[in-house]
């Protein structure tokens, strides 16, 4: 059925499915395609070089009957300067290619990559192909707006990796000057966003990060030549990341090793039930060879003054400053954003580390109900956290952090 008649906008709406695909004539090659499921699509049939072709003018009604007769018009215009329209949009198509966001930041990338650690290079294009590419990548970067970067950014934060949207944040700042350097985009629309990421808190515990700085910080803890209950309380601190006063008020009754679990009363918490921290193979070892030193007292980390009480607030501190790490770069309430921001770049789900991190619920009702919440899950990160730290600690590079994730 053909209909030699220009469309109105009410025939298009109104035009229904029939037993066979429909095509309604509006002139100029131009028709509107009704399959029959109902769809309706704009098609132009033209002639080049001798042959017949056609090209798609959008789908309806995203594209309605007037934008559908002007890119017709554009289209007539490219025949009769002797071009085919198919083979401009697909010359048009790998341009937009070449100035996508993904091509841009692959290419920024490369001439970064000589000046950065392969640990950093590697964690660098991990964070962008994770967080960044799968939504903003295919996208022509000059085209690219501060709201759609936000959306995509927020994603990130939807997880609770804070800290790792504010990375991809600035990583995409530096794509988009790069780009806007090589002339491929105009601004930078990440300087429009500045302030809208949720900070998660003001107060801020210094910390390393980097995979290839926190395996130097490990090699340089076994190495320690102060007292060995420090050294060993050290060691242990990365693999369990509780808050130092929970670490060094550690009793060995609260220790089940067959069960490889610690479980932290209640009261000592200052919540409403204990917390649980699954223990790895590892730090099972630290407990045996912590064992003959202070087996026989109350606290694991017993105080070198007096057997009655754990050792003082200042002893870890005091310990990394005399391994050459200042209050500004390392401090013992560290490891716990060290294990929460390589956890969630990991993509270890936020609510297994919020719970190991004892981020738990307050009220007495719902915290009875969920103390144990993701335990099994929780024992299966916590090893691959172990064996993650045991790689850093046994290179000079950072360890391919993909072994480690969730699923592995």
């Amino acid at each position: 059925m053909r209909s030699t008649n220009r469309l109105t906008a009410t025939q298009v709406k109104n035009a229904r499915a029939g037993e066979r695909d429909i095509k309604l004539s509006d002139g100029g090659g131009m028709f509107l395609l009704v399959n029959t499921k109902g769809g309706k699509g704009w098609r132009l049939s033209y002639r080049f070089g001798g042959k017949q072709k056609m090209i798609s003018l959008g789908v309806y009604p995203e594209v309605p009957l007037k934008d559908a007769r002007e890119a017709r018009d554009a289209a007539r215009r490219v025949l009769a300067e002797g071009r085919d329209p198919s083979n401009e949009r697909q010359i048009k198509k790998a341009n937009l290619a070449e100035d996508s966001f993904e091509a841009v930041a692959r290419d920024w990338l490369s001439k970064r990559r000589s000046t950065w650690s392969a640990g950093y290079y590697k964690d660098t294009v991990a964070r962008i192909e994770n967080n960044l590419l799968p939504w903003l990548g295919a996208r022509p970067i000059n085209q690219i707006t501060a709201p759609e970067l936000l959306t995509c950014l927020r994603r990130i934060e939807s997880r609770g990796a804070h800290d790792l949207s504010h990375r991809c944040h600035q990583l995409s700042g530096e794509v988009f000057r790069y780009a806007v350097a090589i002339g491929k985009a105009e601004r930078d629309p990440s300087q429009d966003i500045r302030g809208a990421l949720t900070t998660r808190s003001p107060i801020h515990f210094a910390s390393i990060t980097d995979p290839q700085g926190i395996g130097e910080l490990l090699r340089a803890i076994d190495g320690y030549r102060g007292d060995n209950t420090t050294r060993i309380a050290l060691q242990m601190a990365p693999y369990v990341f509780l808050r130092p006063g929970e670490l060094r008020q550690a009793e060995w009754s609260e220790f089940n090793l067959d069960a490889a679990e610690w479980r932290i009363p209640a009261e000592k918490m200052k919540l409403p039930t204990p917390h649980i921290i699954p223990l790895a193979p590892q730090v099972i070892a630290l407990l045996e060879d912590l064992r003959p030193l202070t087996g026989s007292d109350r606290y694991l980390f017993s105080s070198l003054r007096t057997k009655d009480r754990p050792m003082s607030e200042n002893t870890l501190n005091a310990a990394l400053r005399r391994m050459g790490y200042d209050k500004s770069t390392m401090t013992s309430h560290g490891f716990r954003s060290m294990a929460s921001t390589r956890l969630n770049e990991m993509g270890w789900p936020s609510d297994w580390i919020e719970r190991q991190l004892s981020h738990v619920e307050r009220n007495a009702v719902r915290a009875s109900y969920n103390y144990a919440q993701h335990l099994p899950e929780r024992r299966r990160m916590m090893l691959a956290w172990a064996n993650y730290l045991d790689d850093l600690r046994a290179s000079n590079l950072a360890t391919d952090a993909g072994r480690y994730t969730n699923g592995n």
